[in-house]
């Protein structure tokens, strides 16, 4: 079975989709490569609570698990 990580990493494009990831409290921050991959029902079926989009800019909120989820992501990649 997937963590909850993993399933993020699949939502916003796989792990090479993913230029950077940041915790920041209650929300990921993330750059990506292709914005058009982010898959936002996928995010939220992970547990994300919203997703922002900026550009290439992503903002994930999930709660205050956001920065060991962002220290898991950073591992994978």
């Amino acid at each position: 079975m997937a963590t909850k990580a993993e399933k993020i990493v699949a939502g916003l494009g796989g792990i090479d989709n993913i230029e950077e990831v940041e915790g920041c409290i209650t929300r990921l921050r993330t750059e990506v490569v292709d914005p058009g991959k982010v898959d936002e029902t996928a995010l939220k079926a992970a547990g994300a609570h919203g997703v922002v989009k900026m550009g290439s800019a992503i903002q994930v909120v999930i709660g205050t698990d956001a920065d060991p989820i962002a220290a898991e992501i950073e591992d994978m990649m």
